[in-house]
């Protein structure tokens, strides 16, 4: 699957417990990974996971403790940010006359702009 959101956007959660409340800034970050197979995008300052970890004494003396991690989330529950208006939108293909396909914003925020 062709995946529109690339590694660098801003990106806005727009569905599940991360998305903004009544009275609440939406949150935002940036794209870190993507993984096009699964349909998921890590983004940062999203999803945090508070993993337990157990000390390892027979290997090597690894501590233990509790580690906390971002997790990747899936792609339907995130807006790409237009560059100009800075709302969430959606994004689609264009292929310019030069033959270049390149990715513009689409919606009712959108300005219709290029996203590099």
């Amino acid at each position: 699957m062709k995946c529109k959101i690339r590694k660098g956007d801003l990106v806005e959660v727009i569905s599940g417990p991360y998305r903004a409340r009544k009275g609440e800034p939406a949150l935002r970050g940036r794209v870190l990974e993507v993984y096009p197979k699964a349909s998921r995008v890590l983004v940062e300052g999203v999803n945090h996971l508070v993993h337990h970890e157990k000390v390892q004494s027979t290997q090597g003396g690894q501590t233990g403790g509790i580690i906390e991690r971002e997790e990747p989330i899936h792609i339907s529950n995130i807006a790409l940010v237009d560059p100009k208006t800075d709302k969430p939108v959606r994004v689609g293909i264009e292929t310019q006359d030069d033959g270049r396909r390149v990715r513009v914003t689409r919606g009712r925020n959108s300005s219709g702009s290029i996203v590099e």
